[in-house]
This record gives C-alpha cells, sequence and structure tokens, in this order.
C-alpha cells in the first residue's frame, strides 16, 4: 500500500473515533439550519448566500483543521495572532482605499476580497484562544497577581484595535473569554475577584455617568450614550427614546413577546416582521426573527442547542491531558457562550445594543467560518490521544490552592 495512502487511513481512523466532538458538531450543523431557515424567512437572498456560499467554505476549513497534529496548531497560534493583529491595524489604517475597507454603520471592520468581506476580528478571536493558550500551558507565573500582566496584555491588544474601528460587540468578547481561560490554567480566584470586582465596579460608574452626569463629564462616544440611556429609560417605563435611538431594541422586544409558545409559522412572520420593520433581521436581530417563526420554544431550543455545543467542547477540554487542547477548548466555549449570551441578552432588552451576531445563525461569511474553524479544532483535540513523551499536564495538589 502507498506509504501516503496509509498514512491518511490511519489519520482518519483516528478522527473518526468517538467522542464528544462530534457533538458539538451536531449541535453546529442544527444551528446552522435553523440560521438558515430563519434568514430565509426575512431575506431569501441571503439564506441563499449563507448556505451555497458561506457554509461550505466553513465546513472546508472545518475539515482542514482536523488534520494537524496540536502541537503543529501551537506553534502557529503566535504567527496566526499576529497575522490578525496586523489585519486589525490595516482597516484602521488613514487613506486605506474605500474599496478595499469600506465603511459600514460607522465602522470599518471588514476587507473586501471580492468574493467576501473578511472580518479580521473574527480571526482574532481565534488566534487569541490559541495563542493565550499555547502561552499559559506550562506556565505558573499566572498564578500571581504580577504574573497576570502578560495574559492580560495578550488581551488589550486586539481589543484596543477592535475598538478603534470601531466595534464594541466583538470586543466584549475577550475579557470573559480570558477569566474562563484562566481559571482554567489554575489562576487564583482571589485575584481574578478583585480585577473583576474592580471591572464591575468601573462599569458601575461609566454607567451612572452616562445616564445622569452632563455631557462635559461623559466618557462614552455619542451613540454608545443613547443605547445604554435607551435601554435604562425602557426598564423604567419611560418610552421617550423608543422611536429614536430605543427603537431597534423596541421592536426586537414586541417582536419576541408576540411569538407567543409556538410561533406563526414563515409566510405570517414574515409579513409581522416586515411590517413592524425589524432593523439588521438577518443578522444581529436574527433571534427575534426565530421566536416570531417558532415562538419561545424555538428561542428555548436555539438557547438548548448552544448548551450542547458549549457543553460538548468543554466535555472535550475535560477529558483533554493536553494543557494546550484545553484550555483552548475552554476559551472557545467561552467565546461562543459569551457571543450568544450577548446578542441574545441585548434582543429581550436586558443588555443595550452593541451590534454583535449570534453565532452560526446570524448572516455573515467571516463569523461562520472562524466558529466552524473552532469545531474543527475540538474535533482534532478530541480525537488525538497525549504523545508518549509529551510533558505531564500541570495538575495541582491542593484543589483548595486556587482560591488562595
Amino acid at each position: 500500500m502507498n506509504p501516503i495512502v496509509k498514512q491518511l487511513g490511519q489519520q482518519l481512523r483516528v478522527l473518526l473515533r468517538p467522542h464528544a466532538g462530534w457533538y458539538a458538531l451536531v449541535a453546529a450543523l442544527m444551528l446552522t439550519w435553523l440560521g438558515s431557515s430563519a434568514i430565509e424567512t426575512v431575506s431569501p437572498g441571503h439564506a441563499e448566500v449563507q448556505t451555497s456560499r458561506w457554509l461550505p467554505v466553513a465546513l472546508t476549513a472545518m475539515v482542514l483543521m482536523m488534520i494537524p497534529s496540536p502541537r503543529w496548531i501551537g506553534h502557529m497560534a503566535y504567527p496566526v495572532m499576529v497575522a490578525a493583529i496586523l489585519l486589525l491595524i490595516f482597516v484602521i489604517l488613514p487613506g486605506v482605499p474605500r474599496s478595499i475597507v469600506p465603511v459600514r454603520n460607522g465602522s470599518t471592520a471588514w476587507i473586501n476580497l471580492g468574493f467576501m468581506s473578511f472580518q479580521p476580528s473574527e480571526m482574532a478571536k481565534v488566534g487569541f484562544v490559541l495563542a493565550l493558550a499555547w502561552y499559559l500551558r506550562f506556565r505558573g507565573n499566572h498564578r500571581s497577581l504580577l504574573g497576570l500582566l502578560i495574559p492580560f496584555a495578550i488581551m488589550f491588544v486586539p481589543v484596543i484595535l477592535i475598538l478603534k474601528e470601531p466595534d464594541l460587540g466583538s470586543a466584549l468578547l475577550f475579557a470573559p473569554t480570558l477569566f474562563v481561560m484562566l481559571v482554567a490554567a489554575g489562576a487564583k480566584l482571589r485575584h481574578l475577584g478583585t480585577i473583576l470586582g474592580l471591572s464591575v465596579a468601573i462599569v458601575g460608574v461609566v454607567g451612572a455617568v452616562t445616564i445622569y452626569a452632563p455631557d462635559q463629564f461623559q466618557v462614552l462616544k455619542g451613540h454608545q450614550q443613547d443605547r445604554i440611556k435607551a435601554m435604562y429609560f425602557d426598564m423604567m417605563g419611560d418610552d421617550r427614546m423608543t422611536q429614536r435611538e430605543g427603537y431597534q431594541q423596541m421592536v426586537a422586544k414586541r417582536m419576541v413577546a408576540a411569538g407567543g409558545t409556538t410561533g406563526f409559522g414563515k409566510e405570517r412572520a414574515a409579513t409581522i416582521i416586515d411590517y413592524n420593520d425589524l432593523p439588521f433581521d438577518y443578522n444581529d436581530m436574527i433571534f427575534p426573527v426565530i421566536v416570531n417563526r417558532w415562538g419561545i420554544l424555538g428561542g428555548l431550543g436555539t438557547m438548548a442547542l448552544y448548551g450542547v455545543l458549549v457543553t460538548s467542547i468543554l466535555l472535550v477540554a475535560a477529558r483533554s491531558k493536553d494543557p494546550f487542547a484545553r484550555m483552548s477548548c475552554v476559551g472557545f466555549a467561552g467565546m461562543i457562550f459569551t457571543q450568544a449570551s450577548i446578542n441574545i441578552g441585548m434582543t429581550v432588552g436586558l443588555l443595550p445594543i452593541t451590534g454583535i451576531t449570534l453565532p452560526l445563525i446570524s448572516y455573515g461569511g467571516s463569523s461562520m467560518l472562524f466558529t466552524f474553524i473552532m469545531v474543527g479544532l475540538v474535533i482534532n483535540f478530541a480525537a488525538r490521544r497525549p504523545q508518549m513523551l509529551a510533558r505531564p499536564s500541570f495538575e495541582f495538589d491542593n484543589a483548595d490552592a486556587i482560591f488562595q
């Protein structure tokens, strides 16, 4: 037998072993089908592009991510992160032709490649998780407060660049992902709790300043202030901003509430959503479309599928003896969970509108591509067994030490 064919056969047998990664793939495919059906409700043209163009590309990339060894992927983590940072710098450079980096909704977050609009922040999400996992895999310095500086620096570089686009929604995903990865790496909870407490206090102060302070003391941009104020006034029963800055969230909440238990079905839901003029109904606001078409049962089913996806990835992490694979999976699970939670939270009025997609469901080639790349890497990590001469995974003799 040809040695190459024999090696490919062995590789295939390794990948086809039963493991939790396949449950992640099934959940991802079901979410993609659900998303395509929801997009078809409001924009059949976008749904066709999603299924005929982006899905094949994403699945091809996913399969390619199953092939390399985890060690090779780890060695590529820093180059991928650097490439993502360079692309993030490119989109905010002054003088870049608008034919290459168009302005959409006031943001320069995409690169026009002709056949698709590429979003570097999506690449940065994967690169960040891999780079941080590769950095943390055998280190112990993050168990000191000073040792947390480098992990936070790894996070702040892409976050600052993404905020310059500006793209607040994507930037919000990095901090929660960093925290869950540091917990998985064994960072002390009292250190993380201190940082989290300070962060919550800062957010609270900024929120209070936004709502109550005069213009000269404001720290956020005008449109960001408006979104926070619109959500706050709406929660207080004050409708002064519902027809302006709070219109998008008001309509989204109305569509979620109108869906009832089982929804209106495709045709009627399309008519209702079109009549109410829901903005970005095939993109950021796709969750109200799901609930309007399939009711609250459809919404709960969507959240259950995310639960299966995230839980499956965490099972792969729990069973992995390779610290790089383990923390990468924890990072991917944290990233997907945070993104889905923020999107659903803003559509039901629990969070201000930030402009963030629902993973695998909202329309978008870059988002789908890199989410399936995460799934491919999870399957790769789940199928591999640790090398016999590999360095042992870090373990702590005293579980209580993490709280010290």
